[in-house]
């Protein structure tokens, strides 16, 4: 059952009802003709309703009955295009037309279609209490990812949710976009009862209970599966659920448990890492670490998460290696959110990257944010200093600075090439302004300590490792926080 077909069948009752309402008008007119449409209708004749009604309304174009009455005979035979064209029309002439109303809405409804949203909303402005109403606006307005406006509507017809498995999804979903975490695992409570055995529900339901900080009750939910047959995704929960009820010797048992069922999944070894930062267990990180670099010897984050904990063993030497290490393997960790977007709309190819970004600044030449995103993916590229391409990225990192002295990542840009060029004393100060701006700028923390190893003030390096790895070790949470939303909106690959 699609989304779209949550209430087929009560919202085919619901416009019956207006409809039988429509016909019995009809035939109180007395009409012969008006009459015969109607027996036609209620019969499910709707091709002879169909030719009746073309010669009604060729003599009563202006009958809001008619035009409603064709609009559900076409309805009914799947011609959905002129059935809406009909209702329409009926709205046309009586725009508080409820059967008219209910019609399009339905269509609209079926087809996803957001049209029907000011539709549905006309309807609740005339029947307020109307639940079928409330509930299709909701779901139309999940759909457009307008949660705050959906939750509203899914909780005034909640009642009719209560067995509908792909609506429940949608109303939990939208109340932990609303970060209504406490009424979202509630949702997923009565979507886990509908189907016990189903192991992803359970996951859902547990990582809406770790982001609403409740872990006894996560660790309660998947219990039932902990005593099974074990997957990597289940024991990844159950690792951070014990860890935030204060059980470190059960989360680190799971978490072993993961890695040896997923040895290939990088995610359980940042995970395992941070968990040994936590708990001062430097070395056992480095260690399991160790073990995640001997399968996946290019995984950057494997190389970010060591370099963290040799941090917090003063090894200063070590940390650099493996941030430049990580860094050298994935370029994209000093591209902004807004490059890193573009990348990805273009599959990370840079060449068409780029070549939108310039044909955007045909039309825009002074807007520093283009002039930033040239420069952040020519260097990408990696363009030898003094080329031509190394110049414009030169040129439009300047520009944009100059542009607009407050973008940071633009700076951190400017000192990346300072640094290529050998300018390091440039290069540093970029990257001091940069975090001026934005102190959590890892890009700019990074290429400040790439300038002052070339500089008489490399005192000051331990003292940026700390606080790179302070920030990848934020970042790293943040992302685990992202990873249990993602399972929750549906995406179940492993992070």
């Amino acid at each position: 059952m699609t989304m779209f077909h949550l209430f087929g069948l009560r919202a085919l009752v619901w416009i019956a009802l207006s409809l039988s309402l429509l016909l019995s008008a009809a035939a109180q007119l007395g009409e012969d003709r008006a009459a015969q449409i109607a027996a036609a209708l209620r019969e499910q004749q709707f091709d002879k309703a169909l030719g009746m009604l073309r010669v009604a309304l060729q003599q009563s174009p202006a009958s809001t009955d008619l035009w409603t009455m064709q609009g559900v005979a076409y309805a009914a035979v799947n011609h959905k295009k002129e059935g809406l064209h009909s209702f329409r029309r009926a709205l046309k002439l009586a725009p508080d037309n409820v059967a008219a109303l209910q019609g399009a809405a339905q269509i609209e409804y079926d087809e996803g279609d957001a049209a029907g949203i000011p539709d549905l909303e006309h309807l609740l402005m005339l029947r307020p209490n109307d639940l079928t109403s409330h509930g299709m606006l909701a779901v139309l307005e999940y759909q457009q990812g307008n949660c705050a406006a959906a939750v509203v509507h899914f909780d005034r017809a909640a009642d009719l949710f209560e067995s509908r498995l792909p609506a429940l999804h949608a109303y939990g979903i939208c109340l932990a976009k609303v970060r209504q975490f406490d009424n979202a695992a509630a949702v997923f409570k009565k979507s886990l009862a509908l189907n016990p055995d189903d192991r992803r529900e359970r996951q859902v339901l547990a990582s809406v209970q770790l982001i609403a900080h409740h872990p006894e009750q996560a660790i309660a939910t998947l219990d039932p599966v902990l005593h099974e047959r074990l997957d990597a995704s289940t024991l990844e929960l159950a690792s951070a659920a014990y860890e935030d009820a204060h059980d470190t010797d059960k989360a680190v048992e799971a978490l072993r448990q993961a890695i040896l069922l997923r040895p290939e999944n990088v995610g359980l070894y940042v995970d395992f890492a941070a968990l040994s930062a936590t708990h001062q267990s430097f070395e056992v990180g480095i260690n399991v670490v160790n073990d995640g670099l001997a399968l996946q010897p290019k995984a950057a984050p494997l190389y970010f998460a060591r370099g963290v904990l040799y941090v917090q063993l003063a090894e200063y030497e070590k940390a650099q290696a493996d941030f430049d290490k990580a860094y050298d393997l994935d370029p994209s960790q000093s591209l902004s959110v807004a490059a890193q977007g573009l990348a990805a709309v273009q599959q990370n190819d840079l060449a068409h990257a780029l070549a939108g970004v310039e044909a955007k600044l045909v039309r825009m030449p002074g807007d520093p944010i283009l002039l930033y995103l040239r420069a952040d993916i020519l260097a990408q590229q990696g363009p030898a200093a003094g080329s031509a391409e190394f110049r414009t990225a030169m040129s439009s990192a300047k520009d944009s600075v100059r542009l607009r002295p407050t973008l940071s990542p633009a700076r951190a840009v400017l000192a990346k090439l300072y640094l290529q060029n050998g300018q390091f004393a440039e290069a540093a100060e970029q990257c001091r302004k940069a975090l001026e701006i934005d102190p959590k700028d890892q890009s700019a923390v990074y290429h400040l300590i790439l300038a002052l190893r070339k500089s008489d003030r490399q005192g000051e390096i331990p003292e940026l490792l700390k606080h790179l790895a302070a920030l990848r070790q934020q970042a790293t949470n943040v992302e685990r926080e992202q990873y249990r939303y993602k399972l929750v909106e549906g995406d179940p690959e492993p992070h």
